[in-house]
């Protein structure tokens, strides 16, 4: 049953960052700690979607800190966020014989983690007098923590 709670929170993790999720599910399945052998999603576990999901997450916490960086509920950015969700969920899910329930945990999880992340934000924004920086930083921190322990756990 865990797993499935496991698959959810992934999910948040990828509506707060959509691209710390799958960066942390790659290094879990490129270390071994998930094995996605003979799925779909095998593919994770390859040195290059190792490098290029490190890359995009990294680009993302930079890029998360710019004025024109659009919201995270613009159609595009919520459709990648729960796409990411779905499938790092189906990688934990895969990991505990339960992909599909995996997937829609993960989905889930994204639209959780995408209008959650969105309104704690605004209002701590707003509590502590406009400056968005500090808790942007606190939401990268949680996210990569979060998917830390998450990818962690399941091993």
């Amino acid at each position: 049953m865990f797993i499935y709670v496991l698959a959810l929170l992934i999910g948040v993790v990828a509506g707060l960052r959509a691209m710390t999720a799958p960066a942390a599910v790659a290094w879990a399945a490129y270390l071994g700690w998930i094995n996605l052998d003979g799925s779909w999603l095998s593919f994770l576990s390859h040195w290059l979607a190792l490098l290029i999901l490190t890359l995009l997450a990294v680009a993302e916490l930079v890029t998360d800190q710019l004025p024109s960086t659009p919201s995270r509920k613009v159609p595009v950015q919520f459709a990648t966020r729960i796409f990411m969700g779905a499938v790092c969920g189906a990688a934990i899910g895969f990991a505990g014989g339960v992909w599909v329930a995996g997937l829609i945990a993960g989905a889930i999880g994204a639209v959780i983690g995408t209008l959650g992340g969105y309104e704690a934000r605004r209002s701590l924004v707003a509590a502590t007098g406009g400056k968005d920086l500090p808790i942007a930083l606190i939401e990268d921190g949680i996210a990569i923590a979060l998917a830390l322990w998450i990818v962690a756990y399941v091993t």
